[in-house]
């Protein structure tokens, strides 16, 4: 499996598993300038920014370790300018969550981590 395909098939589980706690998924890969959001959500009375990691082992450290303080500043960049191209989420709250997906002997372990950063 290729890292894209490795990518989509992550984001896929993150959709899925998000779905299932109630969250309502708005977009999936929205993209501007030079940053990309895997999905956002709506929850409640929050839209969530979730950035994805999926790993197929540990050699380059857990899945979180892969969203550095520069990939922070592109996912808020990006998610300030959907925000700005849609203000009907004005009274909405802000939060950005991580999604961590590990493989692990042929089963799969997610982490869901809110207000990652």
């Amino acid at each position: 499996m290729n890292r894209k395909t490795l990518g989509n098939d992550g984001e896929d589980k993150a959709a899925e598993y998000l779905k299932t706690k109630g969250y309502e998924i708005l977009e999936r890969n929205y993209r501007y300038a030079r940053g990309e959001i895997d999905i956002i959500a709506l929850y409640r009375d929050y839209i969530v920014f979730v950035e994805v990691k999926m790993r197929r082992s540990l050699k380059y450290g857990p899945p979180h370790f892969a969203v550095d303080f520069r990939k922070q500043e592109k996912i808020r960049k990006t998610a300030l300018h959907y925000l700005a191209c849609r203000k009907i989420f004005s009274d909405k709250k802000i939060r950005f969550d991580v999604i961590c997906i590990q493989m692990k002997g042929g089963r799969t372990e997610l982490e869901h981590i809110e207000n990652a950063f």
